[in-house]
C-alpha cells in the first residue's frame, strides 16, 4: 500500500452538512459592522454571541419556560465547527435544538445559516446547578419534559 492510499484510509469520515430544517427553534440576527475583525470578516468569537442569542431566545420563549425554582443552567462547554466566513452587511439565521440529555446536563445543538448555507455548527453543554450549593444537580423532570419539545430533528 502506498502513502496516498494509507492517508485516504486514515481520514475521518466527514460530518453530514447540517440542515436548518432540523433545528426546531430559529432566530434572525443581523451581522453588525462591529462584528468584523481586521480581515473584514466576522470574528470567530462573535459566532459564540450569535449562538448565545439563539439559546437565550429559545430558553426565554414563553412556551418553553425552563426556569425551575432553586436551580439554574450554566454552560460548561462550547464546541464550534466553522464552515464559511461571514461578512458585513448581512443577515443570519440561528437554529437551535436539544441534542441529548445527561443526568445533570443537556446539549444544545446549533447552526448559523447565511443565504441558505451553513456557516457554523456548534454544541453547548449546559449543566443544571443548585443555587444554594453551587454544584451540579440532576435535571428536574419538568425541565426535561419542556426541553424535549425542542429536540433536534433527524438526530
Amino acid at each position: 500500500m502506498n502513502d496516498q492510499t494509507s492517508d485516504r484510509q486514515n481520514k475521518p469520515a466527514q460530518k453530514p452538512v447540517p440542515q436548518l430544517a432540523d433545528y426546531p427553534h430559529r432566530v434572525a440576527e443581523i451581522i453588525r459592522f462591529g462584528d468584523l475583525d481586521p480581515q473584514g470578516h466576522v470574528n470567530q468569537a462573535i459566532f459564540l454571541t450569535y449562538f448565545e442569542s439563539g439559546r437565550v431566545a429559545m430558553f426565554r420563549n414563553p412556551d418553553l419556560s425552563i426556569g425551575v425554582p432553586g436551580v439554574t443552567f450554566v454552560m460548561v462547554r462550547m464546541e464550534v465547527d466553522y464552515m464559511k466566513e461571514l461578512r458585513w452587511p448581512g443577515n443570519i439565521e440561528v437554529g437551535t435544538g436539544i441534542a441529548e440529555f445527561g443526568r445533570t446536563s443537556f446539549k444544545a445543538a446549533q447552526v448559523i445559516f447565511h443565504d441558505g448555507v451553513c456557516a457554523a455548527a456548534g454544541r453547548a453543554t449546559l449543566v443544571c446547578m443548585d443555587l444554594k450549593t453551587r454544584k451540579a444537580t440532576p435535571l428536574p423532570d419538568a425541565a426535561v419534559e419542556r426541553l424535549s419539545k425542542w429536540k433536534l430533528q433527524g438526530a
